[in-house]
């Protein structure tokens, strides 16, 4: 067994089509809802996936719920962060463990109901390297809207963001992505941001990298047990932005990457 993961003996030896990602910080309260959903539209859909949760040093149950679902179903995996890094950290460790032809992650409130990662898998079989949901495009899918100073926010990062960066996306934020395997590989061994701000630099790499990125618009719903501040962590984002631009400047993102092998180190401060 690899070390940081706990896995049943019997866990599926060929390569699943899917894995499905979902970083957790103190989930104990959501983690249980969380799999069972997604454990229920995996087997209702046919899927051959692996279920990975990554725990970002949590001092709650949420490490021990995810364990006793991986005793009952050996496609449930645990990933232990060495401590709590991150959800950028922790989104890049559990894609970098993951087996699947497409690699995806989720968010655990599940804003994005895990059946819309359908629309995510049909447009990298259609032919995109990478499929990321969008709140933004089709506004009436939204079940449950943010609160007007989130949208607000949103509006402005995503508009500051464009305009630095040169992402076209209405929509950076949203934690629902999908991954080519290849894609991820090359692009979550390059990425650098572990926090927050992780979303619009993996998408400055793929586009960087020559990846094609087609945005998608997915049934959203807004959870307020949201625990991003959005002062503070907005005032790391946008330094995190002028970090990108300065790692592009040296050539980090340019560098060659090789199929990876779990081995990740323990993350900066």
């Amino acid at each position: 067994m690899q070390s940081g993961i706990y896995a049943r003996k019997t866990h599926l030896m060929t390569r699943p089509e899917y894995s499905i990602v979902i970083p957790a910080y103190n989930e104990a309260a959501r983690i249980g809802g969380a799999l069972t959903q997604v454990l229920a539209c995996v087997r209702e859909r046919g899927w051959s996936a692996e279920v990975l949760v990554v725990n970002d040093g949590s001092r709650d149950q949420t490490a021990a719920i995810v364990r006793s679902f991986a005793e009952r179903d050996p496609i449930v995996r645990l990933v232990e962060n060495p401590a709590n890094c991150g959800k950028g950290y922790s989104v890049r460790n559990g894609i970098l463990q993951a087996s699947g032809e497409i690699v995806m992650f989720t968010d655990a409130d599940l804003s994005a109901p895990i059946e819309e990662a359908e629309r995510l898998f049909a447009a990298i079989r259609e032919g995109a390297d990478i499929a990321i949901g969008s709140r933004w495009l089709e506004r009436g899918r939204q079940t449950i809207h943010q609160p007007l100073y989130r949208q607000i926010f949103g509006r402005c990062f995503n508009a500051i963001t464009r305009m630095v960066m040169g992402l076209p996306f209405a929509d950076t934020q949203c934690g629902f992505k999908a991954f080519r395997r290849a894609a991820a590989q090359t692009i979550f061994q390059l990425q650098r941001i572990e926090r927050w701000g992780f979303d619009p630099e993996i998408l400055f790499i793929a586009l960087k990298r020559g990846f094609t990125v087609r945005e998608v618009p997915v049934t959203w719903g807004h959870d307020e047990r949201s625990r991003i501040s959005y002062l503070k962590d907005g005032i790391k984002m946008l330094e995190e932005i002028v970090y990108i631009r300065w790692n592009a400047l040296l050539g980090v993102y340019s560098r060659n990457v090789s199929e990876f092998t779990p081995n990740l180190p323990v993350a900066k401060g």
